[in-house]
């Protein structure tokens, strides 16, 4: 195991600090971490799990420790796949050589389990949500920041070439100042989805399942949010849970925002369908997301770039460009950042703090549509 400082002294350094991980506490003991790659665990066998082991597996940069899981079918699937296993957290723990954590437990136990990773020093990847509330999500990333320890927040989204690739477009300034953002999330939940009781409940529609990564995306793309309103319906299902939902966003430079989310329509434009970041989803030509400035608009994921060549007019020509992508697997991405930010050469690209700050707009998005009110406490 090993024991995390800060370590932006170390960068460029020679020798005038102390670096305590697994024993080491010297110069050699940091580089030969440096030559060696990062073993990480895996908490939680589910289907989320599951696909962080593999990227694991496919890394350059890490390797598995182990996969911790407290039933017999997580044993069962360690055991197929020659991982070494445990059933908590505090057996990881106490055997050693795990470099930092992935936790894909339930929503629940986000919190419970990332402390108790952030005691043991060891840095942590929290899949999203953070935490199933903003209170306990502000405890895990205090602790975290107190122990000097790093937490990342599981937004995999950030880390899609396409994603990064439209993002140094916008902050080049291409688009000119940015005035408008519109996020569309469509798709269809068959009626057997909802078998499973929990998600007809409270707290488990589409705005925290589904958009919690659309929110984060135009966050990272476009800024901070300062004030939200939204409406909700359960019109064609009557579950206790929202199905429909229609949100204004207003951005701290300026900018305006419109997001629609639905688990009921038959439709080819979320970021599941045309992104093409996994293959259980059917791969569409089309668009999700559209970005508008004063100077020219992109659309995502197809990285289509409009704009007046000449004079700025809706009666000019306008152009469109399509930028070339890449189909690298972003969690693969994630899990390369992750093994830097442990080896103190990079800042997590989704901090806790983020992952905490987009918690923040989408329990302000399920707040206005309860209250009909503008929320601006977030």
């Amino acid at each position: 195991m090993i024991k995390w400082r800060s370590l932006g002294a170390v960068i460029g350094g020679d020798g005038d600090f102390l670096i305590k991980r697994s024993g080491y506490a010297t110069v050699e003991g940091w580089r030969e971490i440096m030559k060696r790659k990062i073993r990480i665990a895996v908490v939680g066998a589910g289907l989320i799990g599951k696909r962080h082991l593999q990227a694991i597996l496919v890394s350059e940069e890490a390797e598995v420790a182990c996969a911790v899981d407290p039933t017999e079918a997580g044993r069962a699937y360690a055991q197929e796949n020659g991982f070494q296993y445990y059933d908590s957290i505090a057996g990881l723990v106490a055997a050693g050589g795990t470099d930092g954590v992935i936790l894909a437990t339930p929503n629940q136990v986000h919190v419970e389990n990332g402390l108790e990773c952030v005691a043991a020093g060891l840095p942590t990847l929290v899949e999203k949500p953070l935490a199933a509330d903003v209170a306990s999500a502000q405890t895990l990333v205090d602790a975290a920041l107190a122990a000097d320890v790093p937490l990342l927040t599981g937004h995999h989204r950030r880390h899609n070439p396409l994603i990064q690739a439209a993002k140094a477009r916008i902050d080049a300034g291409d688009l000119g100042t940015v005035t408008a953002i519109h996020g569309q999330c469509w798709f269809f939940k068959p009626d057997d989805y909802f078998d499973v009781a929990w998600r007809r409940a409270k707290g488990a529609g589409p705005v925290f399942v589904n958009l919690i990564h659309d929110i984060d995306l135009l966050r990272y793309l476009c800024g901070d949010v300062v004030s939200v309103q939204a409406m909700e319906s359960n019109a064609v299902r009557g579950n206790a849970v929202e199905e429909t939902a229609v949100i204004l966003l207003r951005f701290e430079n300026g900018a305006l925002g419109t997001v629609n989310v639905s688990d009921t329509v038959v439709a080819p434009w979320s970021w599941e369908m045309t992104a093409r970041e996994n293959p259980a989803y059917p791969a569409v030509d089309q668009s999700c997301y559209t970005v508008g400035g004063t100077h020219g608009s992109l659309s995502l994921p197809d990285l289509t770039f409009w704009h007046h060549p000449e004079r700025r007019s809706w009666w000019a020509p306008i152009s469109a460009t399509r930028s070339p992508r890449s189909y690298d697997d972003p969690l693969v991405c994630q899990i390369a950042q992750f093994a830097a930010v442990i080896r103190g050469e990079e800042a997590p690209l989704v901090s806790g703090a983020e992952g905490l700050a987009t918690l923040k707009v989408v329990e302000a998005v399920k707040r206005a549509a309860e209250t009909g009110t503008v929320i601006t406490d977030l």
